[in-house]
């Protein structure tokens, strides 16, 4: 099976400046518990905006280079043929859409200012909101949210 993971503002932007445009704690141990013990799709841009690899998991980097350490190089062909999750950024998430069968989508309550990346609108791509829960903004988060699980028909 493969999935993909993604949290975005109200108007699908996912980032700015190569950054996550809000730090919300809760929505990282969500990620965290969805994604352990599988393996990380992403782009380059992704893997470089995290702090190195991410415990209990195989990072596997989609990229028009072949200079980048420590990591597993794959390529789009041989990542659909995978089990795992797509984690970005917004050009992989675009190539990945119409291939996986589950998609998690967190909804952050805010519209961020001058976004540079967004996630594509599945709209029209077979998916049906399977579960959704309202999340209160924690002791470490700049925002309340909304936890969603998708799936393909």
């Amino acid at each position: 099976m493969l999935g993909m993971i993604v949290a975005c503002d109200r108007n699908g932007a996912i980032g700015k400046d190569g950054d996550l445009p809000w730090r919300q704690s809760t929505d990282l141990q969500h990620f965290k518990n969805i994604t352990m013990g599988s393996n990380l799709i992403m782009g380059r841009k992704t893997w470089d905006s995290l702090p190195g690899k991410l415990p209990g998991r195989e990072h596997f980097v989609l990229t028009r280079s072949n200079s980048i350490d420590d990591v597993n190089l794959i390529s789009f062909e041989d990542a659909k043929k995978m089990e795992g999750w797509i984690i970005g950024g917004g050009e992989i998430y675009s190539l990945f859409i119409e291939h996986v069968s589950i998609l998690h989508r967190t909804i952050i309550d805010t519209r961020v200012e001058n976004p540079d990346t967004f996630f594509p609108d599945i709209t029209g791509l077979g998916f049906n909101l399977v579960e959704e829960s309202d999340v209160s903004a924690g002791e470490k988060d700049q925002f309340d949210m909304v936890f969603q699980k998708w799936e393909k028909r």
